[in-house]
């Protein structure tokens, strides 16, 4: 047997069923083991889609979504999923061909560092070394993917090692591993310190990352949440306190004289700290010894900073269960963050289109919002972008999965794939803007060949509309350059790659177009010709719209 054999039925004994991948020379062992393995192959049209859709199998299932991609460009063309995945702490494991160790140094075909290229992008990155550490490769990549903080972690597979041959198969997978999941916990007298920490405070905030978004984290400190009485806010866009899916949290943010960071970074989503009053005592609890000295770095006083190394999930449980000790002095103040976190401006519900012109992008999401509601189970995704944004701020589903804090756009069609995998039975909307849509459209052919239906709803201004804003407010209407789009129609482009296609200009056609597209099944493609809305920007006692500026 090969050592691609001892790869896929080591993966298959860790309970991968698929593979997320785009074929190439150097990986065509593995795709021929994964026949044995029972593994399926997900063949997508860019590497970078793979990889998305692994991150989005993460984020949906907790455990590691596994992408395969070839040696060279092709490696290359997955470094932006991966650093997606590593900034939106998910658990991933990328596999790629690479020029066999023998001939490196030689001018081999498709020689990259590979490597070190990934390692600046995710949380561990080696070269397997031959064909009977495979198993041990795998096993421990997963398990560095899981412990701690999240993130992706990537193997390069020299030929000569997927080749090389392994004598006794089975009893090299007996002697593959997986080690305890690493836990950093907190001895009881910090425990106690943290209690007398958030019980000294009169509005004390916790502040949740990425990696307590998701699943188990994320109902355990909403648990400890519940127990307390301290307002919990979980972060995850790129916009930071100006993400306008937290309405006016910058304000009571500012008002607070405790944060408790859980899993969060103190990082640019929070001005470095400066979005913090400069009075106001700071706990952080994270496993990476990395981003505890980078908030040392950004508070520079370390009488108002306390940081403990550990796991925050870890802490959770016996935190909650000390948690009766503590007492916040104003018992408005839950009242006071939630009325500000969900505060959207009146003048919203008046964002209607004339008839005959381009619909609001509000409107737009309020059709998506009743359509999602007529389900048991939705997921709604999110790209970025300004229509993105809109999306993001006004709709609600039972699962949500964003573009994140990279801030990048183009996952939103990956992500919708991963989702009907993930989850047969859910009502799914991807919402993402026209520009974007060029990211991944040949996508939608994935989706055909494999059977994953969903509705993704294209916001289509005729620009890249982010772009066009900064432009507009920087310099004024009449140096804006190299922001426009043609008014194409994606949704024909999308039936020639037989899915469902439909072109929206009226906003009372919408909720009929939805569910005509949700029972197509196939993966439908709704163009929607919308206003160029700035992103929404929200602010208590400030009346917000499309047409205002925002920041970036």
């Amino acid at each position: 047997m090969r050592g691609a054999d001892l790869l896929a039925q080591t993966l298959a004994n860790l309970g991968v069923d698929r593979i997320f991948s785009l074929s190439g020379n150097q990986i065509m062992p593995v795709y021929d083991a994964c026949i044995d393995a029972g593994i399926k192959l997900v063949h997508v049209r860019q590497e970078a889609a793979a990889v998305h859709m692994a991150d989005a199998w993460g984020r949906l299932t907790g455990q590691p979504g596994v992408a395969l991609v070839t040696a060279g460009p092709g490696f290359a063309n997955s470094l932006t999923g991966l650093y997606v995945a590593r900034v939106s702490e998910s658990p991933v494991v990328l596999l790629s061909g690479h020029a066999p160790l023998p001939q490196l140094g030689r001018g081999a075909f498709q020689e990259m560092e590979q490597a070190e290229m990934a390692s600046h992008v995710s949380k561990a990155s080696w070269t397997a070394k031959n064909a009977l550490s495979l198993g041990d490769d795998v096993a421990n990549a997963f398990d560095i993917a899981l412990s701690g903080r999240p993130g992706p972690v990537h193997i390069a597979l020299p030929a000569d090692a997927i080749n090389g041959e392994v004598d006794d198969l089975e009893g090299v997978l007996l002697q593959v591993k997986r080690k305890p999941l690493a836990t950093m916990e907190l001895a009881a007298v910090d425990l106690q310190e943290v209690v007398q920490l958030l019980s000294s405070a009169d509005r004390p905030l916790i502040l949740a990352g990425s990696m307590m978004l998701r699943g188990d984290p994320a109902d355990a400190i909403k648990k400890f949440g519940n127990v307390t009485g301290i307002p919990v806010v979980f972060m995850e866009s790129p916009r930071g306190i100006n993400d306008p899916a937290l309405g006016a949290f910058a304000e009571v943010l500012a008002s607070a004289d405790l944060i408790l960071l859980m899993g969060k970074k103190l990082d640019f989503t929070l001005q470095l700290g400066e979005a913090i009053d400069p009075e106001a005592s700071i706990v952080q609890i994270d496993p990476d010894e990395d981003v505890l000295k980078s908030t040392v770095r950004n508070v520079n006083d370390s009488a108002r900073l306390t940081t403990f190394k550990a796991d925050p999930l870890s802490v959770l449980g016996p935190l909650t269960d000390v948690a009766t000790e503590i007492e916040i002095s104003e018992a408005e103040w839950l009242d006071e963050v939630s009325s500000a976190v969900s505060h959207q401006p009146e003048s919203w519900l008046n964002m209607r289109a004339i008839p005959g012109e381009p619909l609001c992008s509000y409107e737009v999401t309020q059709a998506v919002q009743e359509y999602l509601d007529g389900a048991d189970e939705s997921i709604f995704i999110s790209d970025g972008g300004e229509f993105g944004q809109w999306a993001q701020a006004c709709i609600t589903s039972s699962t949500r999965i964003i573009n994140g804090p990279a801030g990048s756009i183009g996952t939103a069609i990956p992500f919708a794939m991963a989702a009907r995998l993930a989850r047969p039975n859910a009502r799914i909307v991807t919402m993402l803007g026209d520009g974007t849509f060029g990211f991944h459209a040949m996508e939608l052919d994935t989706a055909v060949r494999y059977g994953l239906d969903f509705v993704a709803v294209v916001g289509n201004d005729s620009a890249w509309n982010a772009e066009y804003q900064i432009q507009l407010r920087e310099y004024g209407e009449d140096r804006t350059i190299e922001t426009e789009l043609l008014s194409s129609r994606y949704d024909q482009v999308a039936v020639a790659l037989g899915a469902h296609g439909e072109y929206v200009t009226n906003a009372d056609d919408l909720p009929q177009v939805l569910d005509r597209a949700g029972s197509s099944g196939l993966p439908a493609c709704i163009n929607v010709v919308i206003n160029r809305d700035a992103a929404p920007v929200v602010r208590r006692g400030v009346e917000s719209s499309g047409t205002s500026a925002t920041l970036h």
